[in-house]
């Protein structure tokens, strides 16, 4: 069956121009990373005026918008699958922009982490459909390249968001910045509604029974390849959200220059954006699951160092943002890769795939970044412990799927 499932991806109509997917695929991804980046520098300003007290409560602010993008990725998959990816894409949207512009005028927390969850829920759709749309048209390495080509566009928003952040809160309050992202989302669905094609091929179809669903989540679940590289992308996830979640007081509260804070973030993002060029132009000639490896090991070379620096006090400023960038810089590599291995065995069933791999890598990444994060203590051992131990997770788990790869095409073999 998972050979059959294979195919389907080979033959699937190129709808799009290379150029036009990349930028569409980037805009839909770039959504979900401003809706969590642009607010960083505003936390402290949004715990105080909601009367937020624990510095550390503050990170349910992100923490509450990825639990709801993960929730409902789940449900995303196979109403793409059924009734097509461009209406529920528009949906996303629409939900997405009305959450948003209805936290920019409340003023109780926890009503706030409602509409975050809401938020999320809205952004899932973007995110599940964006990886389903390139399935629908590209596979093997290809796929690979589109996805790389995409994250160094997409990585463009969280070097840019925090800036765009404070700017936006030298002309006024904190709400702007979600009224900002309302109109964000209202822009981009206006380019979809106008210029997308419908990509799910109607033989594609799957009927929306319990029966079927429950079949295609067995499928997602049960093969080797596909399963064992989305949770390894989980736990690199966490690493990433881990550092997104503790940034802010990092930077802040450990090396008290608030006033670098976007800079600095923006450089250990930047590494992000080269590590997918890099990935983009060497995954062809190298392979994915060589590239892949050669990534896993500098990642955690990178967190050995990372947590030696931290443990006997050698950890400066300067130290900290060259081993994060470093670190950052193979999960650049490392998630367009792992996500394009995990989906490649289930191209028919691309939007139940992109959902299940979704739902599963943003709720355990949510969950080890916030567990991780809530552990700072004024200093940056918890966190370097938590992102190594977060390698060392999607070490085992790539090396676990890696036994898998001969049911995979013939792309990732090499």
């Amino acid at each position: 069956m998972s050979d059959i499932v294979d195919q389907a991806g080979e033959n699937a109509p190129q709808q799009r121009s290379f150029v036009g997917l990349v930028a569409m695929t980037a805009g839909l991804m770039a959504i979900t990373a401003l809706a969590i980046d642009s607010m960083l520098p505003a936390l402290p300003h949004i715990a105080s005026d909601l009367g937020i007290h624990d510095a550390n409560q503050q990170q349910w602010v992100v923490s509450s918008f990825l639990f709801g993008f993960g929730a409902l990725q789940i449900v995303a998959g196979p109403l793409a699958d059924r009734f097509g990816r461009k209406p529920i894409l528009l949906g996303g949207l629409a939900v997405y922009a009305l959450a948003a512009v209805s936290i920019a005028f409340t003023r109780s927390f926890e009503m706030m982490m409602v509409l975050r969850v809401v938020q999320g829920m809205g952004s899932a759709m973007p995110r599940v459909l964006a990886v389903s749309i390139v399935r629908d048209s590209y596979s093997g390495r290809e796929m690979s390249r589109v996805m790389s080509l995409a994250f160094t566009v997409f990585l463009a928003v969280p070097i840019l968001a925090p800036s765009v952040g404070q700017f936006v809160m030298l002309f006024g309050p904190w709400p702007w910045i979600f009224l900002g992202l309302g109109f964000a989302a209202v822009s981009l669905a206006l380019w979809v509604a106008l210029s997308l094609p419908e990509t799910l091929r109607p033989e594609d179809r799957s009927p929306l029974s319990v029966s079927a669903i429950a079949t295609n989540f067995k499928l997602c679940l049960s093969h080797r390849a596909a399963i064992g590289f989305t949770f390894a992308a989980a736990a690199m996830q966490g690493g990433l959200l881990a550092f997104i979640n503790s940034a802010q007081q990092i930077f802040v509260d450990v090396y008290k220059v608030p006033q670098y804070f976007a800079g600095l973030f923006a450089l250990v993002a930047a590494s992000m954006a080269v590590a997918s060029m890099v990935n983009s132009r060497l995954v062809g000639r190298i392979g994915t699951r060589r590239i892949a490896a050669r990534a896993m090991w500098g990642y955690l070379i990178f967190g050995v160092l990372h947590v030696m620096a931290a443990a006997l006090g050698f950890e400066t400023l300067i130290v900290f943002t060259i081993l994060q960038s470093g670190a950052t810089f193979c999960f650049g590599i490392l998630a367009p890769n792992y996500g394009a291995m995990a989906m490649e065995p289930l191209g028919r069933i691309a939007g139940t795939a992109s959902a299940v791999q979704g739902f599963i890598s943003t709720l355990i990444g949510t969950s080890l970044g916030l567990l991780i994060g809530l552990q700072f203590n004024g200093t940056t051992l918890p966190f370097t412990i938590g992102v190594l131990l977060c390698g060392c997770m999607a070490a085992f788990f790539a090396s676990y799927a890696s036994k898998g790869l001969p049911m995979v095409s013939q792309a990732y073999r090499r």
